[in-house]
């Protein structure tokens, strides 16, 4: 028995290593970085780390991983079960943790700060980022494009443009996606749901930020300026287009001749040139 926690164990084997809980005692080292630990399997699944080890691989998307826990929280991702609900909203999550997180919203918690601006976060990690915008630090980067990001999730989800990766796929007609986001607003076409609706006219729409540009018709907003020539847009896509007009970059790309255009419907006008006769 443990005279520390009062825990009893079948062996004295067992015992030892659970005594390492309250010496702090680490006798397992890594042989590649010095890193120690309390117990074998815990350096032996370190090691996986070094050696690029990953045996447990997903039969969905052919990920692989190195723990299976791991394994199992990203295959949620793909079966979509959400099984840690808040019991405040109903709201489900594929892992304990992020619940955890989003329960400081409901209690209002915000235990992170930042003394420049002094605004607070319910996470951490929400101030790391937020203090980026300070600093301008971008410490994630292409390595096929060089642009870099403030995160590492959206430096994952723009490699996904150079790799075609795209691993959020629809059960009903096997669209893919790039990012879950996606996927969950595109479901809303084969369920019919438009949970967004016009205050004014009462049209409805699948996205929340559809439903601003739209209410612009009403109230005339164009809040994006263009920088050369000083037009307006309704919507930021719509810049964004127009602006290749005062650039050279034409980013759409024929993949039969190599030609390429400032905009893709000029793109698949042109592809008509080649199936024609």
């Amino acid at each position: 028995m443990c005279v520390m926690s009062d825990k009893s164990f079948r062996t004295l084997g067992n015992l030892k290593s659970h005594q390492r809980i309250h010496s702090g005692e680490r006798p397992y080292t890594c042989n590649v970085c010095d890193k120690s630990f309390k117990w074998l399997q815990t350096l032996k699944l370190h090691q996986r780390i070094h050696t690029e080890n990953r045996p447990y691989a997903c039969n969905a998307c052919d990920k692989s991983f190195r723990l299976l826990q791991t394994l199992k929280v990203h295959q949620r991702m793909h079966s979509g079960d959400l099984p840690y609900a808040c019991l405040e909203c109903n709201k489900s999550f594929r892992q304990l943790g992020n619940l955890q997180r989003h329960q400081h919203r409901h209690s209002g918690e915000r235990p992170y700060s930042y003394g420049t601006c002094k605004k607070s976060f319910t996470e951490q990690g929400y101030l790391k980022k937020h203090q980026r915008m300070h600093s301008g630090e971008r410490p994630y980067s292409c390595d096929i494009c060089n642009k870099s990001f403030t995160e590492q999730g959206h430096l994952k989800l723009h490699q996904r443009i150079h790799t075609g990766d795209r691993p959020y796929a629809c059960v009903e007609c096997k669209k893919s996606f790039r990012h879950s986001g996606q996927l969950k607003v595109h479901q809303r076409i084969h369920r019919g749901e438009r949970p967004y609706s016009c205050d004014i006219c009462n049209k409805s729409f699948t996205q929340q930020s559809t439903m601003k540009v739209h209410q612009r018709v009403h109230n005339g907003g164009r809040p994006y300026s263009c920088n050369v020539c000083n037009k307006l847009f309704k919507a930021l896509c719509n810049l964004q287009s127009h602006l290749l007009i005062h650039s050279e970059e034409r980013p759409f790309t024929c993949g039969v001749c190599g030609k390429s255009f400032k905009e893709p419907k000029n793109l698949k006008l042109h592809r008509h040139t080649h199936t024609e006769g």
